[in-house]
């Protein structure tokens, strides 16, 4: 049985748990045992992330396999709902080889999310005290956040905002091209990120709304 590494951020009310050599496969939980589970249970979905990526998830069925090698301490941003710590995982170097896997991941990230995004409606259902939002404000969400997440990286957007497609396209093709580099394990542009985790960061927040999207869409509108 393969042996898959993952580590956990823990925060007074909110864990955070990952595989740590497949970015964005990474789960939250009330409490490290409820993050394994739904790590888990996420296991297929992510298994089509990866083979966007043209690569095999290992087996996952259970827990006996998933390795937990590093626990550290979370804060305000773990129990805000973001996996805010830089681990020691994080700084291990990479060589051109498993950074260009990477980046294919994180890549693959946002294939599955324009799947999700395309076979979604435009109005999501709300929760049970009407809240949440709809499909095209998740979108510029999350494309909102990748501009902050390219300023972490030591890009910078052509224009104020990203939402045009070819300054999207332009952006992200940018931050794959550096996640694709080797990596000495340092921060990358002299700030707080190195390589790994800005790919763990940019994949989770993907496919944490995408799999949001999936979840507040009825069946009979993703045609299942």
């Amino acid at each position: 049985m393969t042996t898959i590494d993952t580590a956990e951020e823990v925060g007074a009310k909110r864990v955070f748990r990952w595989a740590i050599d497949w970015p964005g496969w990474a789960r939250a939980g009330k409490s490290s045992d409820l993050a394994l589970e739904a790590l888990i249970t996420h296991a297929p979905r992510y298994a089509t992330v990866a083979a966007a990526a043209k690569l095999a998830l290992p087996p996952a069925a259970t827990g006996a396999n998933l390795r937990l090698v590093e626990s550290v301490a979370g804060g305000s941003g773990t129990d805000f709902g973001v996996p805010s710590v830089v681990t020691s995982a994080d700084r291990r170097p990479m060589d051109r080889l498993e950074a260009e896997r990477i980046a294919r991941l994180v890549e693959a990230a946002w294939i599955v999310l324009a799947r999700i995004v395309s076979a979604a409606p435009a109005e999501l259902p709300k929760g049970p005290r009407g809240g949440g939002r709809d499909t095209a404000r998740i979108v510029d969400h999350i494309i909102d956040a990748e501009q902050a997440y390219a300023h972490e990286m030591g890009l910078r957007s052509s224009t104020p905002t990203g939402h045009d497609p070819s300054v999207l396209a332009a952006e992200r093709a940018a931050m794959l091209e550096l996640l694709a580099q080797p990596s000495d394990g340092s921060a990358l542009a002299g700030r707080r990120w190195p390589a790994r985790y800005a790919a763990r960061r940019i994949a989770w927040h993907a496919l944490d709304h995408a799999w949001e999207i999936e979840d507040r869409t009825e069946p009979a509108d993703l045609g299942r």
